[in-house]
């Protein structure tokens, strides 16, 4: 089966999310979506880690209210020991379910990036990304730069819709008492 792997630390999931994965099961043709909350992302702040149980069973109650949804919301890294570096769960992915093919969902935020990431070569060779647009990054001029490092990576841009929200948006309207709810998922 063809997955794709949509990792992040989903606090909250909101309908940009649920726009992307609908988007890779009906259009891109993914078998299953494998939504893996993080614990702990190497680029944020250590507080997060604690939240990470709390927020995967968030994001199983939000998955479970779209029936039809081919998504199941993994538990790998909150199982797997620090620093959750995306080669490992992938690595992790891999040899638990050998004769699927595994590929990384990112935004073209994360593409512009992805030479920070640990063994990012490894990942955009074995696994590959398909690479979803975000407000203010040229996708194709890093995509370019990145394959005149190496032709061989697979990176792979989709034309999948933009929402104009965030999950830190959606906190900080929370925060101040606002009701954000037609933006969750």
């Amino acid at each position: 089966m063809r997955i794709a792997v949509y990792s992040g630390s989903f606090d909250p999931l909101h309908i940009g999310h649920l726009a992307i994965m609908e988007f890779l099961t009906q259009k891109e043709n993914f078998d299953w979506v494998y939504l893996v909350v993080t614990p702990q992302s190497p680029f944020k702040e250590a507080e997060r880690a604690r939240t990470g149980a709390k927020r995967f069973r968030a994001a199983r109650r939000a998955v479970r209210r779209h029936t039809g949804l081919k998504v199941k919301v993994d538990r790998i890294e909150l199982r797997m020991p620090p620093p959750h570096y995306t080669i490992r769960t992938l690595d992790a992915l891999r040899e638990r379910e050998p004769d699927n093919e595994f590929t990384l969902v990112i935004g073209a935020d994360n593409l512009d990036l992805m030479h920070k990431w640990k063994e990012h070569g490894r990942i955009l060779t074995e696994y590959g990304v398909i690479v979803y647009p975000r407000e203010g990054f040229d996708i194709a001029a890093i995509r370019s730069t990145l394959m005149e490092e190496n032709p061989d990576y697979k990176i792979r841009l989709i034309d999948a819709p933009m929402v104009d929200i965030s999950s830190t948006q959606i906190r900080e309207g929370l925060a101040r008492g606002e009701d954000m709810s037609r933006w969750l998922m």
